[in-house]
């Protein structure tokens, strides 16, 4: 061995050690890593205007709030759904009206500007649904030019060709929420001054179209406007009551409803229409906004879409492993048990409604998710536990059965997993006027499909080959002629590619076949110049832009984890992946990644991981010195 081997070795162990010291000192107290979820300035936003509603204004915390808006402003004056991204007109509206409350100067230079931007890309009319909803809500735009959501919904059955069971779990609360709200068009004036009278309105859109689905989805909004003008609507009353009851049924004991924002700010607010907010419920859900805000040092408060803990500790804990520690070592142990902590073993969520005879047994994303537990953290944590030994062994093989059991069953009849429910894939939920935001069906896909497959190799799978072999084909039938994968929850189809072949790997397919070699050529030909790998958020709009992006280490990571997986470890590429993440190591032994590399809703919602930039280089660079070099 030369003496640059020697040294490039020695750089290896030393990066990977110092990774791992970090990653041991950012767990908590009770055992979890949670790293916060950066989104965009729409939270905060609708956060203000939630406030407004509810009547519950909080002087000094709005003023925080003021703080954060103004510091993620962007030069010309709009904010971004993500960093570096181009103006987002629904962001800026949004963030204009929350100050415009907070009692900002129309004519100050911040809102100035901002105006300006919003009059150059079409004004409020040019805006999607939301957006519209919330100034409707404040009486700064019309009802009755929204698309409705009628509550009447609620009647109908699962097996109905439209129902709320055709929406995805992070959309399904949101619209039996809003058809409460809906039901009354509630209108929360502005005091004098804080209404947004100056914007620019631009011209009235038309949205209507002439043939197919999308006309005769626009004739029904059409239809149902004329019939909430009337005076009387049969069974709407007890439609109410069903919603309200399926709400207050679903909400988690952490307050929220799915763990996420939209559904929780738009329950909160179907209360106050209902004028029930001394209602339990209620209650819990408002003290829980407070786990989801974030005050910064320099005095700054930010809320968070949603938060990730137990993504992260599996996560970290198949980081730690791959980079030597112990199965025993006491930070695995009590991560261990805090991951049992969270199973969902006595919830039969809105998954049983698609598989009634699956029992449950999943992991939720989130501290507290009982009614949504998602097949994608399951993968993870099915991983991690089975990697550690805990003193209660027993307990943790029986949550290892479960777990496998539940995340088995929900495959999809196309022979992919999605990520909350199964065959969820009906596409009318996408046409109706209403759904302009971003994905709300959850239909199988590429990256949660690989991570299953990761890890049903970890564990054989002999009494599931039928189950596996469907799941392969399910990923070469949505392979990209050109060889990648999409990426639906992480940017983009470097992150699909980086799910795949790890799971094809684990389940010992053979990746010498030439439409594996296919996804590891793409990602070679994507290797950027400096030796890392990087993908925009805009390659989910803009074909052109698919691969295209600057270095960032998780994405590096994702590119390193699937040449290794896919044999070539010994390569160039890998090679030069493997030494941009050593180069580009801070002091802390961490990395610096501002870059969005989540994924919520592809084109309109996205989100920093702040701890993807740690444990996915961790693990990559771990994974590489023991196929190079036989090592752990």
């Amino acid at each position: 061995m030369s003496v640059v081997e020697l040294a490039t070795e020695d750089a290896l162990s030393r990066a990977i050690e110092a990774a791992r010291d970090r990653v041991l000192a950012l767990q908590h107290p009770e055992g979890y890593w949670w790293g916060v979820l950066i989104s965009n300035v729409c939270m905060e936003a609708e956060y203000v205007m939630l406030l407004h509603i509810l009547n519950r204004r909080m002087p000094e915390r709005e003023e925080a709030v003021a703080r954060y808006l103004l510091s993620a402003q962007n030069g010309d004056g709009s904010w971004s759904i993500y960093y570096g991204g181009p103006g987002d007109l629904n962001a800026t509206i949004e963030a204009y009206q929350a100050l415009k409350l907070l009692h900002w100067d129309p004519g100050s230079e911040p809102l100035a500007k901002a105006r300006q931007f919003i009059a150059d890309h079409g004004g409020i009319e040019a805006s999607r649904v939301f957006t519209r909803l919330w100034l409707a809500l404040l009486g700064q735009y019309d009802w009755e030019a929204l698309p409705i959501l009628p509550p009447e919904l609620m009647w109908l059955p699962p097996w109905f060709p439209f129902s709320i069971w055709d929406f995805a779990s992070w959309a399904r609360p949101t619209v039996v929420a809003l058809s409460i709200v809906m039901a009354y068009r509630p209108v929360f004036p502005v005091n004098p001054g804080e209404g947004i009278e100056e914007l620019a309105r631009g011209q009235q859109q038309s949205r209507r179209v002439t043939n197919g689905w999308d006309a005769f989805f626009y004739w029904v909004d059409s239809w149902l406007h004329r019939y909430h003008r009337l005076a009387w609507h049969l069974g709407r009353r007890r439609a109410v009551e069903r919603a309200f009851q399926w709400l207050v049924d679903r909400q988690e004991r952490d307050g929220s409803w799915g763990g996420i924002q939209p559904p929780w700010f738009y329950a909160l607010i179907a209360f106050k229409v209902l004028d029930r907010l001394d209602h339990p419920a209620f209650q819990r859900g408002w003290e829980g906004l407070e786990g989801f805000g974030v005050l910064e040092p320099d005095g700054r408060w930010w809320f968070q879409a949603c938060i990730s803990p137990t993504w992260d500790t599996g996560l970290a804990m198949l980081a730690l492993r791959a980079s030597g520690l112990e199965a025993e070592h006491p930070a695995l142990v009590k991560a261990g048990n805090w991951l049992l902590d969270q199973q969902v073993l006595d919830t039969a969520g809105d998954w049983a409604v698609r598989r009634p005879k699956v029992k449950p047994g999943g992991w939720p994303f989130e501290f507290v998710n009982d009614h949504y537990p998602d097949v994608d953290d399951t993968a993870i944590v099915l991983m991690a536990l089975n990697q550690v030994r805990l003193p209660d062994d027993l307990r943790r093989k029986r949550a290892l059965t479960k777990g496998f059991r539940w995340m088995v069953g929900l495959q999809s009849k196309n022979g992919g997993w999605g990520a909350f429910d199964a065959d969820n894939v009906r596409t009318w939920v996408s046409r109706i006027p209403f759904s302009d935001f971003g994905w709300v069906n959850d239909p199988p896909t590429e990256d949660v499909t690989g991570h299953v497959l990761e890890s049903l190799g970890q564990f054989g799978y002999d009494d599931a080959w039928s189950v596996v072999q469907r799941g392969v084909d399910f990923l070469k039938r949505m392979q990209a002629a050109d060889g990648s994968f999409f990426g639906r929850w992480g940017v983009n189809y470097i992150y699909g590619i980086g799910a795949v072949i790890p799971g094809l790997e684990a389940i010992h397919y053979d990746i010498h076949e030439a439409w594996v070699q296919r996804a590891l050529d793409w990602l070679e030909q994507h290797q950027n110049d400096d030796g890392g790998w990087g993908e925009g958020c805009e390659s989910y709009v803009n074909p052109s832009q698919k691969g295209v992006g600057v270095s960032t280490a998780s994405q590096t990571a994702w590119a390193l984890m699937a040449l290794i997986s896919g044999g070539r470890a010994h390569g160039e590429a890998a090679r030069r992946g493997a030494m941009w993440l050593m180069t580009h190591q801070l002091a802390d032994g961490g990395w610096d990644e501002p870059w969005y590399t989540g994924t919520g809703f592809p084109g309109d919602f996205y989100i920093n991981y702040t701890l993807y930039r740690l444990v996915f280089p961790l693990l990559a660079l771990a994974r590489y010195r023991k196929a190079t070099q036989g090592t752990r």
